[in-house]
């Protein structure tokens, strides 16, 4: 279990590494969405990956941490609100410059 959550978050990071470095917004919109993804199931799973635990002490012998499920949950909401707004911002720029690059020099600008 611990193997294939680990592999995810791994695969998640290089995917959103990969795509945040790109000189398009789109792909670096949804690299940092990866980005932001794999930080997610690392919080939850930092809280202990056991499976039909109660997420509160009780009388149970085990139980799973509700700290990281509460800080994944506002997380999820932050990063949703988040993406929206700077979609909202790529979009007018693409729409206003026609173009959709990352970058803003010119080639005269970007030879010193």
């Amino acid at each position: 279990m611990e193997l294939l959550v680990a592999s995810a978050i791994g695969i998640l990071t290089a995917a959103g590494l990969y795509l945040a470095m790109r000189l398009r917004t789109f792909p670096v919109i949804i690299g940092m969405s990866l980005l932001t993804y794999a930080v997610n199931i690392f919080l939850f799973a930092s809280g202990g990956l056991t499976v039909g635990a109660p997420p509160i002490l009780s009388d149970a012998a085990t139980y799973t941490d509700p700290l990281p499920q509460a800080l994944v949950l506002t997380a999820i909401v932050i990063s949703f609100g988040m993406t929206a707004v700077v979609v909202v911002i790529a979009l007018g720029a693409y729409l206003g410059a026609n173009d959709d690059h990352v970058n803003d020099l010119d080639e005269k600008e970007g030879q010193a």
